[in-house]
């Protein structure tokens, strides 16, 4: 089989061999005949040589794909990502030159799933917060959590059906968990085979004890938790927000964190980063990571691995497992 030519374009060499263990670089140098150039941010031009690339393996730190850009590559077939969105990096003129589009979402989908069962079994218990007390008081008796605390029986909402949120549907299923989802784009039935309750927003904040969102941010989506919803959330509730941080109403989860009424576990943030000093940092019931809920570590080795079979998907088939159109883009995150 005559090898593909085709170029890698992400934000460092590093990346590409965090991305491509041993045995995935091995299958992908089978696949196709990489140019020896990694096209990354500081690159003051791209070279001639790489004109005849037809595969474009992308990272973060990849180039926008405009006009202009596509211009060094007339014969580009098809761009494989490998990370989560590509709204930052598609134009219009990859459809208008028929060029094909494929994701890692779904790869990337695991450790977020993952990272929301953790915090969501943590946030049953208030083990997060008790953990912030004990911390600043050194107290183990006061730290301690009281009341109903524990994950039998509890109510976890998750808004947004999307790859994320179906995957910790599914993870949720082993433990005695009822579950509730918000998704306008869901029916009953759907909601029914991915094992939750289809409710509207309003209800699923006022009945869960842990509410995640997994939401894509659309116009429609912007602080689409604010100052109305966070009220109707229970006493002691846990928001989990891994989605975008424009989804919530900063000042307002600010001022319910400030009465120690709700819990919050972030992500993401809106600003991201947060300023210096910012609140958020010295609220009790406030836990902030720093985006680390998608994939990181090892973890990039799977988005590696998706890539390559994606890459031996199309050279052999023709097809793409994740492929990502352009109405697809309106409604992802």
């Amino acid at each position: 089989m005559t090898r593909v030519p085709a170029l890698l374009a992400m934000e460092s060499v590093r990346l590409v061999g965090d991305l491509f263990a041993a045995d995935s670089r091995a299958r992908l140098d089978s696949l196709v005949a990489l140019h020896d150039t990694v096209l990354t941010p500081d690159a003051h031009a791209v070279p001639a040589s790489t004109a005849d690339t037809e595969i474009l393996i992308t990272g973060w730190g990849a180039p926008r794909l405009d006009g202009p850009m596509l211009d060094h590559w007339p014969n580009l077939r098809v761009v494989v990502h490998a990370a989560g969105s590509v709204k930052r990096q598609v134009t219009p003129d990859v459809w208008e030159r028929g060029i094909r589009i494929s994701s890692a979402a779904a790869a990337n989908a695991v450790p977020v799933a993952e990272y929301t069962l953790a915090t969501i079994l943590l946030s049953a218990r208030d083990a997060l917060r008790s953990a912030h007390v004990f911390d600043r008081d050194q107290d183990m008796i006061a730290a301690r959590p009281t009341g109903d605390v524990g994950a039998f029986g509890i109510t976890v909402g998750v808004i947004g059906a999307s790859r994320i949120g179906r995957r910790v549907l599914d993870l949720l299923r082993p433990f005695d968990i009822r579950c509730l989802v918000y998704d306008p784009s869901l029916s009953a039935v759907d909601a029914a085979g991915l094992g939750a309750e289809l409710v509207t927003l309003p209800a699923l904040l006022t009945r869960s004890r842990v509410v995640t969102i997994h939401a894509p941010a659309l116009p429609e989506t912007y602080r689409m938790i604010g100052r109305a919803e966070l009220a109707l959330m229970a006493d002691g509730a846990t928001l989990i927000n891994t989605a975008r941080g424009a989804l919530v109403d900063t000042d307002a989860l600010v001022d319910e964190l400030r009465t120690d009424r709700l819990r919050a576990v972030l992500d993401v943030t809106d600003p991201e980063p947060l300023p210096p000093g910012h609140p958020l940092f010295s609220l009790t019931g406030a836990t902030l990571t720093p985006h680390i809920a998608g994939s990181i570590g090892n973890e990039l080795q799977r988005l590696g691995r998706h890539v390559v079979d994606e890459v031996e998907r199309f050279v052999t088939t023709g097809e793409l497992a994740d492929e990502v159109t352009s109405p697809d883009l309106a409604r992802i995150a």
